[in-house]
C-alpha cells in the first residue's frame, strides 16, 4: 500500500542545528565523477542547483586532501582552486532558495595510486588504520585495477589526517557550504578505524571497539570545533560490508558511538541501515539531535514509502539518492504523488551532461 505521500510532515521545515531546512526531504552524496581534474564544473553547479528543492543537499564525496582521493574524476576541498570552483555551485544552489552541505570522504585503502597520478598529484600510496590491502577493484582512467596495498597510518600521520579535516571543513564555509558532512561510512577512512579486518592496530586507535571509534570522534569534534558543531553532520552505516568491511562487534560498536557523538551537538546524524536495520530503533532512542535516515529499500520503485519513517518518527529526514538523480523535482513529485522517473544508471559516472543535468522537470 502507497504512502499518502500529499500529507506527509516531511513536506514541512525543520532546523537542524544552524541548518533551517524548507522540507525533511534529502538529496543523498553520490558520487558522480564529473569534476575537471579535482575542480567543480558548471556543469556539477547546474546539476546541484536543479535539485536544490531538496530540504537538503548534500554533495558527493570530496576529498580532503590529495591522498584522500579514491576515484577519478572526484572533486577536492585542499586547494585555493577548489574552493573557488565550488563557489559557483554554492552560488547557484543559494540562487534557488536550497541549502547545501559538502560531504568530506576520505576513501582510505579504497584507491588507486594512478588516480591520484591522473588528477597531477604524482604517485601517492593510500593510507589506512592499517597495512591492508582491501578486496575488490577500482575505477581507473586505464580501466579496472585492484585496490593498492595501503600504508598504516602514523601516529603522525592520523594528526595530519585530521588537521586535513579541520582545513578542508573551513574551506568549505569560505566555498559558501552552509556547512559539512563526515563520511564515516561504506568502507572509507573513518569507517575502515571501526572495523574488525581492516583495523588491526594494537595502539590506543585499535582493539577495543572504544579505541576503534577514537579516530572518527576526534575528526568530528575537530571539525565541529573549527566551523561549530551546528553545522557539522556525520554519516555512518553499521555493518554495510561495503570496501571489504567486517565488524563483527557492529551491535556494541555503533552505540558505543553514537552516545559519544550525541555529546558533540551536530546538526545532524546520518544514518544508512541496509547492513543493520535491526539496530535503527536503538540509534534512534539513543540520538538526541536530528537524525537524517537512508532507509533500506532494495526497490527503487518502493522508495518514495520512505517518507512514512518521518510520519511515524522514526526519523526527522529521510534522504534519498537514484530518485534524486533522474528526478530533479523529486520533492515537488513526491508532494503531488506524480509519476517517478528511474535513472539510467550506465551514464551514472564520468562522461558529459548526458544523464547527468538533462533530466527534465515533469510536464506542467
Amino acid at each position: 500500500m502507497t504512502h499518502d505521500t500529499a500529507t506527509s510532515v516531511a513536506f514541512e521545515p525543520i532546523t537542524a542545528g544552524s541548518l533551517r531546512l524548507r522540507n525533511r526531504i534529502v538529496m543523498a552524496p553520490m558520487t558522480r565523477s564529473r569534476a575537471s581534474t579535482t575542480q567543480a564544473t558548471g556543469d556539477m553547479a547546474t546539476y546541484y542547483a536543479q535539485r536544490a528543492g531538496a530540504g537538503l543537499i548534500i554533495t558527493e564525496g570530496t576529498q580532503p586532501s590529495a591522498v584522500g582521493q579514491g576515484y577519478p574524476a572526484t572533486p577536492g576541498l585542499h586547494s585555493p582552486e577548489q574552493v573557488e570552483s565550488w563557489r559557483r555551485v554554492t552560488d547557484a544552489v543559494h540562487a534557488n532558495g536550497g541549502t547545501i552541505v559538502a560531504q568530506l570522504m576520505h576513501t582510505g585503502r579504497i584507491s588507486h595510486p594512478s588516480n591520484a597520478e591522473a588528477a597531477g598529484n604524482g604517485q601517492l600510496t593510500p593510507v589506512a588504520p592499517s597495512a591492508v590491502q582491501a578486496a575488490g577493484e577500482i575505477f581507473t582512467p586505464s580501466g579496472r585495477q585492484e585496490h593498492a596495498a595501503p600504508i598504516a597510518l602514523t601516529e603522525d600521520g592520523i594528526r595530519d589526517t585530521i588537521a586535513d579535516f579541520v582545513s578542508a571543513a573551513k574551506n568549505a564555509i569560505s566555498a559558501g557550504f552552509d556547512g559539512v558532512e563526515v563520511h564515516a561510512a561504506n568502507g572509507y577512512l573513518l569507517h575502515q578505524f571501526f572495523t574488525t579486518n581492516a583495523n588491526v592496530r594494537t595502539d590506543e586507535w585499535g582493539g577495543s571497539a572504544q579505541n576503534r571509534i577514537r579516530f572518527a570522534l576526534e575528526v568530528t569534534r575537530a571539525v565541529a570545533d573549527a566551523i561549530g558543531a551546528g553545522r557539522t553532520g556525520i554519516r555512518i552505516s553499521p555493518n554495510n560490508k561495503l570496501g571489504d568491511t567486517a565488524e563483527d562487534d557492529y551491535a556494541t560498536l555503533y552505540p558505543l558511538l553514537v552516545d559519544e557523538l550525541d555529546e558533540l551537538g551536530l546538526a545532524y546524524l546520518h544514518l544508512v541501515d541496509a547492513g543493520a536495520p535491526d539496530l535503527t530503533p536503538r540509534i534512534r532512542e539513543a540520538w538526541s539531535g536530528v537524525l537524517i535516515l537512508n532507509a533500506s529499500a532494495p526497490d527503487i520503485s518502493t522508495h518514495a514509502d520512505r517518507l512514512r519513517l518521518v510520519d511515524d518518527r522514526s526519523a526527522d529526514l529521510v534522504s534519498f539518492a537514484r530518485l534524486f538523480i533522474a528526478n530533479p523535482d523529486l520533492v515537488e513529485r513526491l508532494a503531488e504523488g506524480a509519476e517517478l522517473a528511474a535513472p539510467d544508471l550506465s551514464k551514472a559516472y564520468g562522461g558529459t551532461s548526458e544523464g547527468y543535468t538533462d533530466y527534465p522537470r515533469r510536464a506542467a
